[in-house]
C-alpha cells in the first residue's frame, strides 16, 4: 500500500499547479516555422543564395537575401526564436520590416559573434550596440523580443525589449517610431555566414 506524507501530498499540489501555469503561460504563442518545410517563408534576395530546412532547423548561407515570413504582419508582439551564427558569420532577426526587405527596411536585432563588424547578438541595429560577446559561435541561444506602441510623458513611442537566453539586456524607446508595423524576416549577411534558425514563435499583444 502507497503512503504519502502532508508534505509530499503538498509537493504533488505545487507541482501540478506550476505546471497548469507553464501550460497557461505558453498559451497565445504562434508557431511560424513547422520544422519542415519553408511554408509561410520566401526569399527576398540574390538567387544564389540558399535557405534550406536542415535537422528540424531552418538554414541560411550563400549569398546576400533575406528570408521573410509572409504569414502576417504584426505591430505590437512578444516574439522568440532559437537562433545559432557560425564563427565569422553575420546574420540579423528583423521584425516590422517590408514584405520585400533590403537590409535598411525593419528593425534589426543583431545576430553575429565573431563577425568583422563588431556590432554584436543583442544589438538593436543602428539604434542600441553591444559590443560584448555574449554568445560564442556555433551555440544556441534564445532571442527573445518585446515590441508595443506606447506613451511615456504625454510622447508617443514605440517600446522595444531584447533579451538574450532569457537575460534582458535593455529596453529601448524609440520616440520616432521609425517602423510602424510588418513582417519578420532573417538575414543572411554574406557568403561567409552561416545562420541556423529555430522554434520561432510569435504572441500578438493588444493596443
Amino acid at each position: 500500500m502507497l503512503k504519502f506524507t502532508g508534505n509530499l501530498v503538498l509537493s504533488m499540489v505545487i507541482l501540478s499547479g506550476l505546471a497548469v501555469a507553464c501550460h497557461a503561460a505558453e498559451e497565445g504563442w504562434v508557431p511560424l516555422f513547422d520544422g519542415t518545410s519553408l511554408e509561410g517563408w520566401e526569399k527576398v534576395g540574390k538567387e544564389e543564395s540558399v535557405w534550406e530546412v536542415q535537422d528540424g532547423a531552418i538554414c541560411g548561407s550563400g549569398e546576400a537575401s533575406m528570408l521573410v515570413c509572409t504569414k502576417d504582419s504584426y505591430k505590437n508582439f512578444r516574439y522568440r526564436a532559437e537562433i545559432k551564427i557560425s564563427d565569422g558569420g553575420n546574420s540579423g532577426l528583423y521584425f516590422r520590416t517590408t514584405r520585400e526587405p533590403s537590409f535598411k527596411d525593419g528593425y534589426e536585432a543583431q545576430i553575429d559573434s565573431t563577425h568583422r563588424d563588431p556590432i554584436r547578438t543583442g544589438s538593436l541595429y543602428g539604434f542600441c550596440h553591444v559590443y560584448q560577446q555574449l554568445v560564442a559561435p556555433d551555440t544556441w541561444f534564445t532571442y527573445e523580443l518585446e515590441v508595443r506602441d506606447d506613451v511615456w510623458r504625454g510622447r508617443p513611442m514605440t517600446r522595444i525589449k531584447i533579451a538574450v537566453d532569457g537575460n534582458e539586456l535593455y529596453e529601448y524607446l524609440d520616440f520616432a517610431q521609425t517602423f510602424p508595423e510588418g513582417h519578420f524576416a532573417f538575414q543572411q549577411h554574406d557568403p561567409g555566414s552561416k545562420v541556423a534558425i529555430r522554434k520561432v514563435e510569435v504572441l500578438p499583444l493588444g493596443d
